[in-house]
């Protein structure tokens, strides 16, 4: 089904910026505007990988699952690594390839710049699943999926985070020990 007047009177989102709205608020006005069936798929256009019941029938948001687990399980292992300790074994390969997302921030000494750099591959990974037709289900399910990395990033305080980095890096050494 094509939602050609919901799509059209939202603002561009650009990655990096400030969201327009709140998530919240666009799933409400996504939900008045969507049919029941797509409506039933927002409550897992979610950053969190669930199980997904089997009737729900969407191949966008199963894609975005299993790329988000892949990345997940890649960042366990090479955390795990840097630990000296084994890692999850059933790491597996995506499309836009996770594993090179995880290794790339596994690299980087601020855990900031690590979460800025997976979030523009989140953002790069949405954008690949979501396809070339901009008036569809999956062009709404990456809008959502994009508003709330955007209050992601928004929400993230530099040194807050550091300050509790530190302490859960002190707290991990320690029982390294």
């Amino acid at each position: 089904m094509a939602y050609y007047f919901l799509m059209a009177q939202l603002p561009s989102l650009i990655y990096g910026q400030n969201p327009p709205m709140s998530s919240v608020r666009f799933r409400d006005l996504a939900e008045t505007g969507l049919s029941k069936a797509d409506a039933a798929v927002l409550p897992y256009c979610s950053l969190k990988p669930r199980v997904i019941p089997g009737k729900l029938n969407c191949p966008f948001i199963s894609a975005w699952y299993e790329w988000e687990s892949s990345l997940r399980l890649n960042l366990a292992r090479y955390r795990a690594a840097k630990l000296k300790r084994e890692g999850p074994s059933n790491v597996r390969s995506c499309p836009q390839d996770a594993a090179a997302a995880a290794k790339a921030a596994s690299s980087l000494e601020s855990p900031l710049e690590a979460e800025f750099l997976l979030d523009e591959f989140r953002w790069k990974a949405i954008e690949y699943f979501q396809g070339i037709q901009y008036f569809d289900r999956n062009t709404v399910y990456a809008y959502l999926l994009k508003l709330q990395l955007m209050e992601r990033r928004s929400s993230f305080r530099a040194e807050e985070g550091f300050n509790e980095y530190k302490g859960l890096y002190a707290a991990v050494m320690g029982e390294n020990k």
